[in-house]
């Protein structure tokens, strides 16, 4: 989770909103990602995504069978069900998304039992780190506006 929040940092420092992702297969990293929907003008490159495409490469498969998916802010939609799909065995999140949260705040998309894929979700793990991140991220916004 601190490589993800370093990540995070990244996206901060490059005007996106700071959320960063790893992807750890049998212990070693092989996904990194973070926010670039803005830079990429690219609505789909959140971090998890990236982190998912990175992953899919460094493996040569897009199913990450046995891989565990770290990432600063709690899912939305769109990304869970690209973890989904990838059949990612866990996630690990930092802060709650109480907007658009897909992993229990505002949906919980990998408890659908109709849905024939189930990750395990673990959440608020170095919870304050990633909040401290994301107020202070748009804390400076307010004030350059």
């Amino acid at each position: 989770m601190r490589m993800a929040l370093a990540l995070a940092a990244q996206a901060a420092a490059a005007g996106e909103v700071p959320v960063g992702a790893v992807v750890v297969h049998e212990g070693v990293v092989v996904g990194r990602g973070f926010n670039q929907p803005i830079s990429g003008m690219d609505p789909t490159a959140h971090a998890e995504i990236m982190a998912l495409r990175d992953a899919g490469q460094a493996l040569g498969n897009y199913r990450l069978l046995e891989c565990d998916l770290y990432v600063t802010l709690e899912p939305c939609i769109m990304c869970s069900g690209a973890i989904m799909h990838a059949r990612v065995r866990r996630v690990v999140f930092g802060a709650k998304d109480l907007k658009t949260g897909a992993c229990g705040s505002v949906l919980d998309v990998f408890a659908e039992q109709r849905l024939n894929h189930h990750t395990s979700v673990t959440g608020a793990v170095l919870a304050e780190d990633a909040v401290a991140l994301l107020q202070k991220f748009f804390a400076d916004r307010r004030n350059r506006s």
